[in-house]
């Protein structure tokens, strides 16, 4: 298997609908042939917000690269800072939104269950 190099700062990120920030796909298919991971970098400014949709048989990771902000997980508030992340399962679902005037920058991956 070779190695593959995606220098990330040359993947343009994208305008999402308003209140959802920006978002670059950083691993997937396309980019250098994953099957079963998808990575994306997400932006999200002071009045942004991002939803982790539950995802039937996914499991998805959200970690905090830079700024300070809050996840809700399961209706309750954490305050979080770079560093920090939340890990949610099948079905499982959290948001992400600044704290203060704060930026985020995210971290989201996509794993789907695999059968063996």
């Amino acid at each position: 298997m070779a190695t593959q190099y995606i220098n990330t700062n040359e993947i343009p990120p994208i305008s999402l609908p308003a209140g959802m920030g920006k978002a670059a796909e950083i691993l997937n298919r396309e980019l250098c042939g994953a099957e079963n991971v998808v990575a994306t970098l997400r932006w999200l400014g002071e009045s942004d917000r991002f939803d982790a949709e539950p995802k039937a048989a996914t499991h998805q990771l959200v970690y905090l690269m830079e700024g300070a902000g809050v996840i809700t997980l399961g209706g309750k508030d954490y305050s979080v800072a770079k560093g920090a992340g939340v890990y949610l399962g099948p079905s499982e679902t959290a948001s992400v939104r600044p704290q203060g005037q704060s930026a985020l920058k995210l971290f989201h991956l996509v794993v789907p269950e695999k059968k063996d």
